[in-house]
């Protein structure tokens, strides 16, 4: 891995019991090219790269129960967190620190990758992982990318997480103050963030009544996509297709 110059909207992360199954939508349907992955504690993670750069990861509990047993159990498969590469771990976590949050689970003992969340309870509904990239130590770890399909189909482009806030300031807030994000006015009073270098934006509906959290992945593809209506029936998260 490499330092990072500026923050980067990374990736969009879904938990679910076996990873192998989200290959038919992923690869077959979508398009998505298996990527990156590996074993890591308790959990193993795999990456799809979509047209366009766009990443989806998906994590699959592993060994004795902990943290991903325990957001299957409660809330079955679904949106698990949102990851941002930045270039100081210390300088976002002070953003985050200012602005009201509290930063958890920091850990700085991996030279190659140093993290820090904010918890869903805060953070508008979805863990938040803030990432500092470092350079390879001694032998390159190993990688074992997700399963893929036969002949899958050209990749769809994945725009990025469309999400709802109750208010303007709490979206403005985390996504502008603390991730800096540019932001820009959106259909229907939403609004749009997006990170220079990035390959994906965030969309975020305001809606002073309904719950906060992510609402869809949003997708563009030249070719007609079978998307499920509502929640897909095993990863749990909503597709959506929308203009490019």
């Amino acid at each position: 891995m490499s330092r990072v110059d500026r923050i980067l909207f990374d990736h969009i992360a879904i938990g679910m019991p076996k990873m192998a199954d989200a290959a038919p939508f992923l690869a077959g349907e979508l398009g998505g090219v298996p990527d990156n992955g590996g074993p890591s504690g308790p959990y193993t993670w795999g990456t799809y790269r979509f047209e366009g750069g766009g990443s989806i990861e998906i994590l699959e509990p592993l060994g004795a129960p902990g943290f991903l047993h325990r957001f299957l159990a409660e809330r079955g498969p679904g949106f698990h967190h949102v990851t941002f590469k930045v270039p100081s771990l210390a300088d976002v976590c002070a953003r985050a620190a200012a602005a009201g949050y509290n930063v958890v689970g920091r850990d700085e003992s991996d030279p190659e990758w140093s993290e820090a969340f904010l918890h869903p309870k805060q953070a508008l509904g979805i863990v938040v992982q803030f990432a500092q990239p470092g350079p390879a130590q001694g032998t390159p770890r190993p990688v074992t990318p997700p399963p893929g399909v036969p002949s899958p189909p050209r990749p769809a482009t994945l725009l990025g997480l469309r999400m709802r806030a109750q208010s303007r300031e709490r979206a403005m807030t985390q996504w502008g103050a603390v991730l800096e994000g540019r932001v820009a006015d959106g259909p229907r009073g939403s609004l749009v963030f997006r990170w220079p270098g990035s390959f994906m934006r965030l969309v975020v509906e305001i809606d002073a009544v309904q719950n906060e959290g992510p609402v869809a992945i949003e997708l563009w593809s030249p070719r007609a996509l079978a998307l499920p209506e509502g929640p897909h029936p095993v990863l749990g998260a909503v597709f959506t297709e929308e203009e490019a």
